[in-house]
């Protein structure tokens, strides 16, 4: 099992192009933990504005009746994907890692694998 800290350091390192990474509590739009960013990109904010993000398609799942979980959610920029994975589970319930590439120097694949495994291990 790893903490918030390795986790952010395995989202980074894992993954070429990685500018930001954050645990997120969806629950309070809190940041757990983050690691990266730059003055252009505040992941304490992106934290918060993703939180609806998560809560918008919850709601339209709902409402729509679908049932299983979101995997990901992946929104892609001009020159950067930022992905979204719910933690399921007991320990995560009510969190979600979120991940900034580089568009240029990233593959999505790889870096949603990536994350698939640090969900996997991460305990809060």
């Amino acid at each position: 099992m790893a903490s918030v800290e390795v986790s952010l350091k395995e989202m980074m390192a894992g993954v070429e192009g990685a500018l930001g990474a954050a645990v997120v509590d969806y629950t309070s739009g809190m940041a757990l933990g983050t690691l990266g960013g730059s003055k252009d990109l505040d992941l304490t904010v992106a934290a918060a504005g993703n939180t609806d993000v998560i809560r918008a398609k919850v709601r339209t799942m709902e409402q729509l009746g679908l049932k299983g979980r979101i995997e990901d959610i992946l929104i892609t920029l001009d020159r950067q994907y930022h992905v979204i994975r719910p933690i399921s589970g007991r320990s995560g319930n009510g969190l979600f890692l979120y991940l900034v590439l580089d568009k240029a120097r990233s593959n999505l694949a790889m870096a949603r694998h990536q994350l698939k495994r640090v969900e996997e291990a991460i305990e809060i």
